[in-house]
């Protein structure tokens, strides 16, 4: 069996739930190197999941025992250090967004093809099981052509979640963020239609706003935390998305496709994952199959081992990039 050596960038909250414990689980994955600019976030990572502890990037990217890399870190360093790892002639895992603006998400994707590596973005929801189901009934065309669609992610805001639990968080930061709320969760749910549909937004009308999140000194945050927005795809479909920090209840991550001959409701509620709606009324849930990960890095480790094209590619993630531009604009 195959085997290759892993680095990562960056230990806060998605290396630490996600990116170290599934590639640790994997079987095909021998080490995990672990660097961050806090090397103590770096050794405690590396005590956790059996790793090792680069000093500097550069001791990481040099490295020539690793053969990928996860780059996990803040929006506005993604350009930089996933460039310099394929330059360095390593395969790479982005966290969403790819970059912070169009001008260097088209630039990182130009230098991965000059590269001849695997640049994968981890727009998760792809693999989600109800997703997939989803996406089956739409191929298939069960219930008709799709017409129309509504998505929401909201949960209570990063401040909740993220590594440094505080309102001091990189997430309310303009110059870090950059895109607040949308390029957070709403650039997942971006990605979500255009995977669903086989499509892509073209056009986009919203409305946005920091309504009631603070920074660590009491004031208004720099990036929105809400937006709605209405949509359109090239295919014709319409649509309605909402994304925000300011759910303080349970989160919202559903979706709805409405079809000639019914209605697909994901995640309507909480025991509900799927739902399929008939014009009679009949409402079938159909059994989902069970996956203990997210998918996202057995994906890509499974796509360098076999050479394989990503499942989510530079391109697929610079067109959801393109749709967050536009509705900040």
């Amino acid at each position: 069996m195959n085997q290759i050596n892993v680095g990562i960038i960056g230990c806060g909250s998605i290396t630490k739930n996600r990116h170290a414990p599934e590639y640790q689980e994997n079987p095909n994955v021998k080490e995990i190197v672990f660097y961050d600019r806090n090397p103590e976030r770096a050794q405690a990572l590396a005590e956790t999941f059996n790793g090792r502890v680069a000093e500097t990037i550069e001791d990481l990217l040099d490295d020539p025992s690793i053969s990928a890399i996860s780059d996990c870190s803040s929006n506005e360093n993604h350009p930089i250090n996933t460039t310099k790892a394929l330059r360095k002639g390593k395969h790479v895992l982005c966290e969403k967004p790819l970059a912070t603006s169009l001008e260097e998400a088209e630039k990182m994707v130009e230098i991965q093809h000059n590269s001849g590596k695997k640049l994968m973005v981890a727009h998760n929801q792809r693999f989600d099981a109800p997703h997939q189901k989803a996406k089956e009934i739409i191929h298939n065309e069960e219930l008709g052509k799709v017409l129309t669609f509504k998505t929401s992610f909201g949960h209570k805001g990063p401040e909740h979640w993220g590594y440094n639990k505080t309102n001091s968080t990189w997430f309310f930061k303009k110059d870090r963020s950059v895109s607040g709320v949308v390029g957070d969760l709403g650039i997942h749910k971006i990605d979500l239609i255009h995977y669903l549909l086989d499509d892509e937004i073209t056009d986009g009308h919203s409305f946005k706003g920091a309504l009631d999140k603070v920074d660590e000194n009491g004031e208004p945050i720099e990036v929105c935390d809400n937006l709605v927005c209405a949509l359109k795809t090239k295919k014709g479909r319409i649509g309605t998305a909402s994304f925000s920090w300011t759910y303080y209840g349970k989160q919202d991550n559903s979706t709805t496709i409405y079809c000639e001959k019914g209605i697909i409701k994901i995640y309507p509620e909480k025991d509900v994952p799927l739902a399929i709606e008939t014009p009679d009324g009949e409402v079938q849930k159909p059994e989902l199959p069970h996956h203990p990960n997210s998918g996202v890095i057995d994906s890509f480790v499974d796509s360098v081992i076999q050479d394989t094209e990503p499942f989510i590619t530079g391109e697929d993630a610079l067109a959801s990039l393109k749709v967050v531009d536009m509705l900040l604009e």
